[in-house]
């Protein structure tokens, strides 16, 4: 039986005053009428086994005992079993009284193959291409030089929505993301990409009206960090547009975006990017214009900050954040404008470490700018 409900401002309220006294105020955000952690929990590392499967699922359980109640994931994460890690986590929550599901937010994407190989892209044709009754076609699906396989047709889209939800055993994804929908740059032009875009858009809205969905939005790698000329650019004033002319021009629901931030991507407010009426403003100025809300991806730059924060840098910090993860994390929540910053977590240390930053307040923007300085001049040097 699917979990009903979908995390509402009186959810989310109860939960972070329940954790007023282990975290810090300014820990929870307010964005699109939800209370949100300042930081939340990603599904994507490790292997697809039990033994990992086991280990995100305590992950879960515990970031949200300790503050995080954003949970993020994809369909392709682990050949599905990220979301599926979620599903035990949430019902194990729900089950044993410690939450209830208005106070959680879940997050997760579609659009790549969920299975990603020539055989299992076989299997997909056979299924999805091959069909006499079936709207997808061989040019609907990309392939990358990596050997991903992306789609986003409205047909292959809905299936994916609905794949995710019994993943997760939920009746409503709260936010629910377009994942790298740049890939479909590799081999179709913009006037193609948008025009995709637009009828994805159609599902999205859809979805949301059907209750399947919250709310959407795109989690890109490259798209918004690239600069107008980069095949891979993404433009987010065009792309709001679309959003709302598919929705009649009331108010639509694409509310989110995601992309990667860190010590080593500052790409996201320090380069401008982005083009709203005539002025060049970085992805997460150009967010707040119009009216979406941030989600800063590889916090920890995949892991390649850890023993590599020059010693200048690491003295700012101060004693309070004893190692470079900390640190890494800690700099990507308090950058000005970001909802939330999201980290990977299975390992039982790892959680502990990263949560203890529950209790402390994200940076205020003199202390992130002078950091955020000395890294600009480590990186001229270098």
């Amino acid at each position: 039986m699917k979990v009903s409900g979908k995390a509402t401002l009186e959810g989310t309220t109860r939960y972070k005053e329940r954790h007023q006294k282990t975290c810090a105020v300014d820990h929870f955000r307010e964005g699109n009428g939800i209370i949100t952690s300042s930081i939340g929990i990603g599904t994507h590392l490790g292997e697809s086994d039990e033994q990992t499967d086991s280990l995100v699922t305590e992950a879960i359980i515990e970031s949200v005992r300790q503050g995080i109640n954003l949970i993020d994931s994809a369909i392709v994460y682990r050949d599905r079993q990220g979301e599926r890690s979620v599903q035990k986590a949430i019902n194990y929550l729900i089950n044993s009284g410690e939450v209830s599901r208005d106070e959680l937010i879940i997050c997760t994407k579609g659009g790549f193959l969920p299975h990603e190989t020539p055989e299992y892209f076989d299997w997909f044709c056979q299924h999805y291409v091959e069909p006499s009754n079936s709207t997808i076609s061989r040019e609907d699906i990309v392939v990358t030089k990596e050997q991903e396989y992306h789609c986003i047709h409205p047909d292959y889209l809905n299936e994916q929505i609905n794949q995710s939800l019994e993943n997760l055993g939920l009746e409503t994804i709260d936010i629910y993301y377009i994942h790298n929908p740049e890939t479909q740059l590799f081999q179709v032009d913009t006037e193609t990409f948008y025009n995709r875009l637009r009828l994805a858009f159609e599902v999205m809205e859809d979805a949301v009206n059907r209750g399947k969905i919250a709310a959407y939005g795109l989690a890109t790698w490259d798209g918004f960090r690239v600069p107008e000329t980069s095949q891979k650019h993404l433009d987010l004033a065009k792309i709001k547009s679309i959003a709302k002319e598919v929705s009649s021009n009331k108010e639509d629901s694409l509310r989110y975006i995601q992309f990667p931030l860190n010590m080593g991507m500052t790409e996201a407010f320090l380069i401008p990017t982005q083009n709203i009426k005539g002025e060049r403003l970085s992805i997460l100025e150009s967010a707040k214009r119009l009216g979406l809300f941030s989600i800063a991806s590889a916090s920890l730059y995949q892991a390649e900050v850890i023993g590599r924060i020059p010693e200048n840098i690491v003295s700012t910090f101060g004693k309070t954040f004893e190692t470079d993860c900390q640190r890494a994390l800690q700099y990507a929540r308090s950058t000005p404008e970001l909802l939330t910053a999201l980290v990977g977590m299975k390992n039982p240390q790892h959680v502990k470490e990263n949560l203890s930053l529950n209790t402390y307040s994200p940076f205020k923007k003199k202390r992130f700018q002078e950091i955020t300085d000395l890294i600009i001049q480590v990186t001229q040097r270098n």
